[in-house]
């Protein structure tokens, strides 16, 4: 799947948003190869951080017009980009569902099959996988089910079974509050509440779809969805249980964020699979696993050298907000 020994590679971010990090740790691998790679991204308005820091940017219609793939597909074209890479679940449906025109064009587009997608993107249907599968996971179920019981623990932790970024996300500690919150979530589950450890896997995914790496990731403290401080821990049965969650998934190529609680008596039980970076990567790329190095070498065609395990643990990760600044938005390369 390699592109050869081609030394110029053209790489686009979609949806690039604050993806600050994870641009600047694929120009680092970029480095450190020796190679000349030029970084493009994408978005719907020229006020991104990320995307004023590409080597060009493009403004783009959002993921629910119907022109969304066409304008992809004539950047893709006419940058000649090799591979692709989503940054958000926003657009991972389609970019599956169309992973073939981008292929007709040369182009890698790091993103699951949509079946694979399908899964992830309804927590009704990953609830059923993991169960299926022999996988721990909390008690899912409708809000007519939970209130049908006549007996329920509390608290319960309510979501939309299509929601993202912790987005609507409430916990209730009765029927009164399960009411309330049930009709004010939209498309809402009701799930078992553990209590654990919050933890993030980053599973890399290579081109010929094995397993090459898991990362764990406590998650120490979370902010609008995304870890804000966070510890990178070696833990056997994680890894195990994640790499063994991804290959019977059937999901990549690239990175696959898995979410999971570890309670008090060790147990792993997944919580839900997102088919992407992960907002708190870097952490995983700074201990060691470099996964845009490794992305790069496979499209070279290089041989990649990967260890399971060969990552640093107990390395902690605290974020801060940084800045780009803009005095006329008018004269940036952001291009239509």
């Amino acid at each position: 799947m390699g592109i050869g020994n081609r030394k110029l590679i053209s790489i686009l971010f979609t949806c690039i948003g604050r993806r600050v990090s994870l641009l600047n740790s694929f120009r680092r691998a970029a480095r450190q190869l020796k190679i000349n790679a030029s970084f493009f991204g994408t978005d719907t308005t020229v006020l991104s951080s990320a995307l004023q820091l590409c080597d060009k940017g493009f403004l783009v219609k959002p993921i629910t017009h119907a022109g969304y793939i066409k304008q992809l597909l004539s950047i893709v074209k006419t940058n000649k980009i090799k591979v692709l890479i989503p940054t958000v679940d926003l657009d991972l449906k389609l970019l599956a569902q169309n992973k073939s025109k981008f292929a007709a064009m040369g182009c890698c587009v790091l993103v699951s099959p949509p079946e694979v997608v399908d899964i992830c993107q309804d927590k009704r249907k990953t609830y059923s996988f993991l169960v299926k599968n022999g996988f721990d996971t909390p008690v899912t179920m409708s809000v007519r089910t939970a209130l049908s019981k006549k007996k329920l623990n509390w608290p319960c932790f309510l979501k939309p079974w299509d929601g993202y970024a912790s987005r609507g996300n409430a916990a209730v500690n009765n029927r009164k509050e399960l009411l309330f919150f049930a009709k004010r979530i939209p498309n809402c589950i009701v799930q078992e509440f553990i209590k654990g450890a919050e933890h993030t896997c980053d599973v890399y995914v290579d081109f010929d779809m094995k397993v090459r790496c898991v990362v764990p990731r406590k998650r120490i403290k979370v902010r609008a969805g995304e870890v804000s401080k966070g510890e990178v821990v070696k833990h056997p049965a994680i890894c195990r249980e994640a790499a063994r969650l991804v290959e019977k998934l059937g999901a990549g190529p690239g990175v696959i964020t898995l979410q999971l609680f570890l309670t008090d008596e060790d147990e792993v039980k997944f919580i839900e699979i997102n088919p992407r970076f992960g907002g708190g990567v870097p952490l995983s790329i700074k201990a060691g696993a470099n996964f845009p190095k490794w992305i790069l070498q496979e499209l070279l065609g290089r041989k990649v050298n990967i260890r399971f395990d060969g990552f640093k643990g107990n390395l902690i990760m605290l974020r801060y907000d940084g800045e780009v600044w803009l005095e006329d938005t008018n004269s940036r390369r952001a291009e239509r």
